[in-house]
């Protein structure tokens, strides 16, 4: 893979540029920039196939400069420091991040990844959606990317009733009637959609408030009733953080 490095600082651009000449010799650096600018011009010129990307540089951020571009024939691994809202919005979509300093086996998953994904129209969508989170405050147009056995597919949270674990898989239950099995364990999706109205009553149950019709009580047994007629256990640790979620 022909790959460039995008990152203002310039002691992590030879950090992984040292792991990926040392430990990953089919990746092939091709261009380093230190600006969303610099990287603008760069993907312009050599046409990568793969971006590691810094996501707060001075000046245009690394979703900013992704704004910037009309199409996206490459893959992205985006890397940053601890950055609470841009990491919630890569997740919501399904890209790859790396927290620095990068770790060699961090770096290995996600150039695994990049590797396997054959279609670049879906990285395109991936990168739409990410923008769309980032930059447009109405939770309502908002959509998740949900990683299903042969698709990736797009969802808004108001369509998702519920989650329920399943291992470490997760099925999400639909306003449409469907189910989907989703490859990824239901803690991925628990901070994940909790601003958008959804709650955490069990180790295995994440329910979107807005379908949850009442809380049910017998003897010592708490149970939320959904409109759809599910009744979904809570448990005792998290009754009254339910409670008071309900009261809101």
């Amino acid at each position: 893979m022909r790959a460039i490095i995008i990152e203002d600082e310039k002691k992590n651009i030879i950090h992984l540029r040292g792991l990926l000449t040392t430990f990953f010799k089919q990746v092939e650096i091709i261009g380093e920039a230190t600006t969303a600018e610099e990287g603008l011009k760069l993907i312009a010129g050599v046409n990568p196939n793969l971006v590691f990307l810094d996501i707060q540089m001075p000046g245009k951020s690394g979703f900013d400069m992704l704004a910037s571009l009309g199409e996206y024939n490459f893959e992205v691994i985006f890397v940053t420091g601890y950055d609470q809202y841009g990491i919630q919005a890569v997740k919501f979509s399904a890209l790859d991040y790396l927290l620095k300093p990068v770790k060699v086996n961090e770096l290995a998953k996600a150039i695994a990844k990049a590797e396997a994904k054959k279609q670049k129209r879906q990285t395109h969508e991936q990168i739409i959606n990410l923008l769309t989170v980032i930059n447009n405050s109405q939770k309502t147009d908002h959509r998740i990317a949900l990683p299903l056995m042969k698709e990736l597919r797009f969802v808004s949270p108001d369509e998702i009733i519920r989650c329920e674990s399943d291992n470490n898989y997760t099925n999400f239950y639909l306003t449409s009637g469907e189910k989907l099995l989703v490859s990824k364990g239901i803690y991925e999706y628990d901070e994940m959609l909790k601003d958008y109205h959804f709650i955490r009553c069990h180790q295995s149950h994440l329910v979107n408030r807005k379908f949850i019709k009442s809380l049910l009580k017998e003897d010592t047994i708490f149970e939320l009733l959904l409109v759809d007629g599910s009744r979904i256990p809570v448990s005792r640790l998290k009754k009254d953080m339910v409670k008071e979620e309900l009261m809101k």
